[in-house]
Formats: structure tokens, C-alpha cells, sequence
């Protein structure tokens, strides 16, 4: 179906749903009972209709209904948005299915005015998504599509935005929340989290947050192939928060400096051994083959100060953020390399990896937009960001279940590479109202990006030592057009073509490479063609977002393996056709249900490098299902005084997932490794006391084995593969008090 065709049938949509509003104006329900949803998408606060691309929000209390305290349990309430994760803070998120494997990002996260993680293929800025508690937010907003004119490099695939609560002036405010939860054949989990609201003066106020979680494991290692026998291995715990101070001397002058802080401790990864065809776990239950326990910790570091000042004719924005994410973790290696090393040299051994990754980034962005206005509304500003990543990692050869060196071996192996990033850019955005209920939003930016590297390497596995330095620059041009035709206040049709950017850069390097392997990679780009229709009745009882779209991926930047190590490649393109929508219903006072979901095809449009990386003409992307969908339904009622009362129920199903691209699977099996599909059913009551308040809730009702990702780099007895996991049926209590 032709992107012209998908716009003709989306637009043939409108008379229908506008005579459905109709059959849906009922009685309005109470104001309360009502989200005015205002989101920052274009950098200006519009309401939802207004803004001429598709965009999902799921609110805080939205967020904490459904017990979401990381991405894995909100990403099935936005369409279209996967993740991949075998632990907690080691996630791959993908828009539209616009996703190969590689290291670098398609995909940007933001916290407020902060740009958070890594640009460059480097730095593993993919596979770390930042996956921030939700406690005390405000919303989470997901733009789709690729975000190339305001939000800049590696926003490929949309953009991913973290919105916090700011301080309020009028009131002392504070909250405390308490949960207890247990796991099907696992640990007890908890957590504890609190905020509070200080007004200091009419023009101060401070507003803090902390939480700690602490989640049970559920996975044992029970001995095969000579591993560990242990029990509930991967437990974790996150813990963290927020500070901020709003200084508000006038309507003119508004001052917010914020501070986030989060720690994510994992003593193992949630990944279990699977059948390498099915994906079906082994054994009866979850078990993985753990021989050196993979203890993992991630730390980020979020400060940021913006300055809002009102000039009369236009606002001034002034945002400058550092950041650090830092990731410090033990891979075994010991089925990769420890039988190499015994028949060297005739010493029993096991192995593993010690990394660490680590990007400081600063960023500072100043832009001017117009106040409101009948004609012409517009934006421009500049941006700067200085990025300093590092890969440090050392191979360890130990005397088997212990962390001792094994005396008088040579090093296995030691590697660094030290990477620097830095991008200008300067940018636009417009909107032309052309008539009433007619405009054209125009954006570009232009952006300059210059990197370099030196890696270092040494020990046996490296084929001894060298030094290998690496640069390029590079300047980008992206763009949108965006016309949109609004029926009225609450409905609109709008089309959008835009441009999205991935910075290429110097590669690194395996050892001992043959001639001709690529000392650099290039950037890729895609072209997005977006048709959509967002609104609601009347009586806001129904509301509706649908949107179709095709996309065109050329220079695709994949991950090879050469001798073992990954490197940064490219090949000739891909591309993306779907479907996404989501409706609300309200039909009467405090019951509202919501089905969304999205349809996508996403495959290669030619053979990559069948030896190194494995994927051919017609594969589909990895980690993008074909279908997705969740159904969620909430009845809230008042009681006697001031109690009240609400039941919930969700149901979520994924179509089987295509793995990532491997070429040994690929060559035995003719075609590519999929995880099977699953289905999840969630529950949830409450009971409200006025300012306390009792929930219960059920998670993964029937215990699904929900597979994120399937990993095949170390080989794993019986040829099992190993796969991330969903968390399997909890039963928890929360407990909320405010004062």
C-alpha cells in the first residue's frame, strides 16, 4: 500500500469519526474527571491537537495506577514503542521499528531540557536508554518519528521525553508511598519513595523526592553444564532523586535549577537459558548458566539550570545540562574463551569481562520564540553539546569459583577506548497560519559534528599491543514540513515529512583485522512521510489518534563482528510502513477504557554483509513485532464521606519479535530467529480515605515467559541462546499518604 493511499483512507476516516462523535455526546463528564493535555514537543507548551506530528503522554497518575516505575512496565501503553532488555538499565529502546543492532541510538531521551546519554556510536549510547524512576512525574511524553529539526542527532526513530513535576508556590505539599510485592519462585520485593512540596516565599519554592525499590529474584542458576547452583540471582535494587528550586521574581523572570540522581544495582542479568530455534525456555523453569556471578551497576547524573524570560515580543530560553550516565559490569566469559585457555595451557579457569562505560556531556541550547498570535508563530535558536565517552574493559582469567588470577598466565586481554563528541547547530522552527483552520509548520537545522578516538589495546586476546587513533567531522542538514487541517478546536488532520540524522565516526578496530575493514563508519539518515488524525467529541467522551506512515532508511549503520569484537558498518537501506492509533472512551463519570496499538513492517531492502552481520533482503528489523496491542479499562465511584473506590484491568499482546541479526543462525536455519509471542493480563483495586489511600495489583497474571532480546555472542551448553525475560505473576500492596 502506497504512503498515498495510506493518506487518502486516513483523511476518508474523518466524516466517520466525526459522526461518531455524535453517537458518543453524552453527558459531559465532571471537569475532574478530565485531562487537558498540554505537552512541550515543539519546545513551546501547545495542547495535543495542536501539534502536527504523532505524540503518546501517559500521565504520573497514570503511571502510578498501573504500578510503572520504569520503562518495561509503561511501554505497552505507548504504541509503536519497544524495548529490549536482558537487566535493568541495560535497554534498547526503538521507534517504528527503526532499529539494526548497532551501538549508537535511534532513539533520544530527554529529562525536561536535558538531552541524556550518548550521541556517538562509542559509547553503547543504544543499548544504555536511560530508564529513569517515574516517581513525582509529570508525564512521559513519546514523540514518533524522527525529531531531527528540534531535538537534533540520534532521534532517528522519535524521542523519548521525561517531564517532572515543577515546585508550586501556593501550598506545602508531601506524599509518601510504600509497596510490597511478591514473585512467583522468587524473592520478596518493596519500595519506598516520598516527596515534598516547600514553598520558601511567593517567588522561591523547593520541591524534593527520594525512592528506594528493591526487586526480588527469580531466576536460578541450577548447575548446567558444571555452572553455579544458586537461587533468585538477579535481584536488583534502584534507588535516587530529584531536587529542584523555581526562583520566580516576576511573570518576566522564571529561574529553575534541578538535580537528579540514580543508582541501578543488579547482582545479575535477567536473562534465561533458551531453545536456539524456539525461544522457549529450558529446563522446566527460569534458569541461566551462570559460572561467574554478572554483577552490574549503573549510575546517572542528571543537573540542569533553565532560565525562562519574557521580553515582551518573544520568550528567551536559556537551558544548560551536564550529565553522566556511567555503566560498571562483569560479563562471563568463561564459555567463550575458558576452553581455549585450558587446552593452551592445561589450567582449569573460568573467565570474564570487567567494563566500564562512561559519557560526561554537556549541553547548552538558548532559543527565542514568538508569544502567541494569529499569522505567524516561530522559533529559532542555537545549540552546543561536548561529549566525552570511555570503554574500559579488562579480560580476567581465574581459578574456578573465585575472582583469583590465575598466577603466570599472560594477560588475557585489556582495552580502552577513549571517544570525544561535539556537535553545533543552529535551528528553526515556524508556523504559517494561512486560514482559519489551515496552517504550515516549517523546521530545518543545521548542525556541524566532529569526533575523535584512540583505542588502545593489549594481552592475548588483543593480539598484543596497539594504539589506534580516529577522527572525522561531518555537517547535516534535516528538515520538516508539517500541514495541518483543523475541523475544529478538538479535531485535526495532518501530514508531516521530515528528515532524521545518525552521526558516523571513526571506528574501532578488532584485532588482527584483514585488509579492508572499515577505520570508519558513515552516518545514515532516514525520510518519514506521516499522515495522521487526532481529536475528540464534544463532550470529550471520545478521543481518538491515528496515524500511518512510511519510512525510508538509506546508509543503515549495522554492528559487525570481525574476530570476535563488534565494529561499527554500513549497508544500503531499510524501510518502515505501519499503523498506529489510540481511543479513549468516557462514556460516564470516573470509567474510562483505552485500546491502542500499531501495525509494522519493517525489513531490510538489501542484502548486508551475509558473513559479518547476517541480514538479508526482506528481514525484518530486530526487536519490532508486526502487531501489538493493549486493551485498559478503569472504574473509579465515590463511597460514603470522602472514601471512593476504583477496579482496573489491562490486557497487552505482542506478535512474535525478530531477533537480532546473526550471521551462524542465519546461514544453518535459511532466515532469521524469532521469540515467540505473548500475552499479558495486569489487574488493580484501590480504596481512597481522603488523604490515604490502599491499592492491590496483579502483574503478568498468567505468567507468560515474555522474551525481550536473545544475546548468541557466548556459546552456552546443550546450544541453548540466552534471552531476556519478563517479570514473572506478582501480587503486590501500595500504600499512599499525603499530608
Amino acid at each position: 500500500m502506497t504512503t498515498q493511499t495510506r493518506a487518502l483512507r486516513v483523511a476518508s476516516a474523518v466524516s466517520a469519526l466525526l459522526t461518531l462523535q455524535s453517537a458518543w455526546a453524552q453527558q459531559r463528564p465532571n471537569d475532574s474527571d478530565l485531562d487537558v493535555i498540554v505537552v512541550t514537543a515543539q519546545k513551546v507548551a501547545q495542547s495535543l491537537v495542536d501539534v502536527p506530528l504523532s505524540i503518546s503522554v501517559v500521565g504520573g497518575s497514570d503511571l502510578e495506577r498501573v504500578q510503572a516505575s520504569n520503562i518495561q512496565d509503561y511501554v505497552k501503553l505507548v504504541p509503536g514503542l519497544q524495548l529490549t532488555q536482558s537487566t535493568p538499565g541495560f535497554g534498547r529502546l526503538v521507534l517504528r521499528g527503526i532499529n539494526t543492532g548497532g551501538v549508537a541510538s535511534t532513539v533520544g531521551v530527554y529529562v525536561d531540557e536535558t538531552t541524556f546519554g550518548s550521541s556517538s556510536g562509542l559509547a553503547n549510547g543504544a543499548i544504555l536508554a536511560a530508564d529513569f524512576d517515574t516517581f513525582d512525574i509529570a508525564r512521559v511524553e513519546v514523540l514518533r518519528g524522527p525529531q531531527g529539526t528540534l531535538y537534533g542527532a540520534s532521534s532517528l526513530g522519535g524521542v523519548l521525553k521525561y517531564v517532572t513535576v515543577e515546585p508550586q508556590f501556593d501550598s506545602f505539599q508531601g506524599r509518601v508511598r510504600g509497596t510490597v510485592e511478591t514473585i512467583e519462585d522468587g524473592d520478596l520485593s518493596y519500595s519506598g519513595s516520598a516527596v515534598a512540596n516547600m514553598p520558601v516565599s511567593d517567588t522561591l519554592a523547593i520541591r524534593a523526592s527520594g525512592f528506594y525499590r528493591k526487586v526480588g529474584g527469580f531466576i536460578d542458576s541450577i548447575g548446567t553444564g558444571g555452572s553455579d547452583v544458586a537461587s533468585n540471582i538477579n535481584g536488583s535494587t534502584v534507588s535516587g532523586g530529584r531536587a529542584s528550586m523555581l526562583f520566580k521574581p516576576s511573570d518576566a523572570v522564571s529561574l529553575r535549577l534541578s538535580a537528579f540522581v540514580q543508582d541501578i544495582d543488579n547482582d545479575a542479568s535477567s536473562r534465561v537459558d533458551a531453545d536456539s530455534l524456539t525461544g522457549k525456555t529450558l529446563y522446566g523453569r527460569l534458569t541461566q548458566s551462570q559460572f561467574v556471578p554478572e554483577a552490574a551497576d549503573v549510575r546517572y547524573r542528571v543537573y540542569n539550570a533553565t532560565g525562562v524570560f519574557n521580553l515582551g515580543f518573544a520568550d528567551l530560553t536559556t537551558a544548560t545540562s551536564y550529565g553522566t550516565l556511567t555503566q560498571d559490569f562483569r560479563v562471563d566469559f568463561t564459555t567463550l574463551i575458558s576452553p581455549l585457555l585450558e587446552a593452551i595451557f592445561g589450567v582449569p579457569n573460568e573467565a570474564f569481562n570487567q567494563q566500564v562505560t562512561r559519557v560526561k556531556r554537556f549541553t547548552q541550547e538558548v532559543r527565542l520564540s514568538s508569544q502567541q498570535n494569529d499569522r505567524l508563530e516561530w522559533l529559532f535558536g542555537g545549540y552546543y553539546t561536548d561529549e566525552k565517552g570511555l570503554i574500559d574493559q579488562d579480560v580476567n582469567v581465574v581459578t574456578p569459583g573465585t575472582f583469583t588470577d590465575i598466577p603466570g598466565l599472560p594477560a588475557a586481554g585489556v582495552g580502552t577506548i577513549d571517544s570525544k563528541y561535539k556537535e553545533y547547530a543552529a535551528f528553526a522552527n515556524a508556523t504559517i497560519k494561512l486560514a482559519e483552520h489551515f496552517d504550515l509548520t516549517l523546521g530545518g537545522r543545521f548542525s556541524h559534528n566532529k569526533q575523535s578516538e584512540l583505542q588502545q589495546t593489549d594481552g592475548l586476546l588483543f593480539g598484543g599491543a596497539s594504539v589506534v587513533p580516529g577522527n572525522s567531522s561531518e555537517d547535516v542538514f534535516t528538515y520538516s514540513v508539517a500541514p495541518k487541517f483543523k475541523f475544529n478546536d478538538r479535531v485535526a488532520l495532518y501530514a508531516r515529512v521530515a528528515k532524521g540524522f545518525r552521526p558516523g565516526g571513526p571506528n574501532a578496530l578488532a584485532p588482527n583485522a584483514p585488509a579492508g575493514t572499515p577505520t570508519s563508519y558513515d552516518s545514515d539518515s532516514i525520510i518519514s512521510y506521516e499522515a495522521g488524525l487526532k481529536g475528540e467529541n464534544a463532550a470529550r467522551t471520545f478521543g481518538f489518534d491515528l496515524a500511518a506512515f512510511h519510512i525510508d532508511w538509506k546508509d543503515i549503520q549495522l554492528l559487525a563482528r570481525v574476530n570476535g569484537v563488534g565494529i561499527n558498518s554500513n549497508a544500503s537501506g531499510a524501510k518502515s510502513d505501519g499503523v498506529e492509533f489510540a481511543f479513549t472512551f468516557r462514556p460516564v463519570d470516573g470509567f474510562r477504557v483505552s485500546l491502542n496499538g500499531a501495525y509494522t513492517n519493517a525489513k531490510l531492502t538489501q542484502d548486508t554483509d551475509l558473513l559479518l552481520v547476517g541480514g538479508r533482503d526482506g528481514d525484518r528489523l530486530p526487536y519490532t513485532p508486526k502487531s501489538s496491542y493493549s486493551l485498559n479499562g478503569d472504574y473509579e465511584w465515590s463511597l460514603a464521606g470522602d472514601r471512593n473506590a476504583y477496579v482496573g484491568a489491562s490486557f497487552s499482546r505482542l506478535s512474535k519479535v525478530p531477533a537480532s541479526f546473526d550471521p551462524a543462525f542465519s546461514a544453518t536455519n535459511g532466515g532469521q530467529r524469532y521469540l515467540p509471542s505473548y500475552d499479558t493480563v495486569d489487574l488493580r483495586a484501590g480504596l481512597g480515605f481522603g488523604k490515604l489511600s490502599l491499592e492491590a495489583f496483579a502483574r503478568n497474571l498468567t505468567n507468560e515467559e515474555g522474551k525481550t532480546s536473545a544475546e548468541s555472542g557466548a556459546p552456552l551448553p546443550n546450544g541453548a541462546v540466552a534471552t531476556g525475560v519478563i517479570r514473572p505473576r506478582s501480587f503486590g500492596l501500595a500504600v499512599t499518604a499525603e499530608f
